[in-house]
């Protein structure tokens, strides 16, 4: 399962059909949306590594949506290409002046697209050239699929494994169980929101042998963050999970 999730904002049902394919075939987890309205209620149970988006949407445009993103800090962060078929330099400008970080013109190479988007992410550091991922001294190689602090192997399991790469290219943001669920385990697997309380107490067990427990932190009353930054409330328990969702 890729740990990279990319929305795709199209009103032409084609163009978001054949996105969504070239993208599941890229190896990346796909989510439409046909609107901004709906793209908008998408982020409250998802938050994308990526957004595509067209910029001519029925009902709020999507450049226009892209500048609202780009004032809220949960989204700021979200890396968003541009999709229209607008040629002509002023309206490039003034998409990548809103916010987006990259702008494609309609028709485009779905090779293209596939690359530009693994460019964006390399630049916004989800992605690293050689395939992996580090954050001070520890290192998660997702094509070897190790995970080490400085230099030490470290024994996880496949799911503890996904759920590090999800937080590692997540850095310093908050998700309750249902986004973990979601984003770790797939929509598709009814899993007990309870498992994740569980993976997150293995992954803090195998951490602490390095002296590192504190890297995956409770936020009490809305989840789990990954920080290098020590927080003090890792050893909160979360009591209610009503609170999370």
């Amino acid at each position: 399962m890729s740990s990279f999730t990319i929305l795709v904002v199209e009103d032409e049902e084609a163009i978001r059909s054949m996105l969504v394919m070239v993208l599941e075939q890229a190896g990346f987890n796909a989510i439409a949306a046909g609107d901004a309205q709906v793209a908008q209620s998408v982020l409250d149970d998802t938050v994308p590594d990526l957004i595509i988006l067209d910029w001519m949407l029925p009902g709020i445009s999507g450049v226009e949506w892209a500048r609202r993103l780009k004032k809220e800090s949960v989204y700021q962060d979200i890396p968003i290409i541009l999709l229209t078929a607008r040629g002509e330099e002023e309206d490039k400008i003034r998409g990548l002046e809103v916010g987006a970080d990259d702008y494609m013109t309609k028709p485009f190479s779905p090779k293209e697209l596939v690359a530009r988007i693994r460019a964006v992410l390399r630049r916004t550091s989800k992605l690293q050239g050689d395939g992996s991922i580090t954050l001070g001294d520890l290192v998660l190689d997702s094509e070897q699929h190790r995970l080490s602090i400085a230099d030490k192997l470290l024994d996880v399991s496949p799911t503890e494994f996904r759920l590090m790469q999800f937080f590692m290219t997540h850095p310093d943001k908050v998700f309750n169980r249902t986004q973990l669920l979601d984003q770790v385990w797939g929509r598709s697997v009814y899993i007990e929101e309870r498992t994740v309380d569980v993976h997150i107490r293995r992954l803090r067990k195998i951490l602490g042998e390095y002296g590192r427990e504190d890297l995956v932190q409770t936020v009490r009353g809305f989840g789990y963050r990954f920080s290098l930054v020590d927080s003090g409330s890792s050893t909160e328990t979360i009591q209610d999970a009503s609170l999370l969702n």
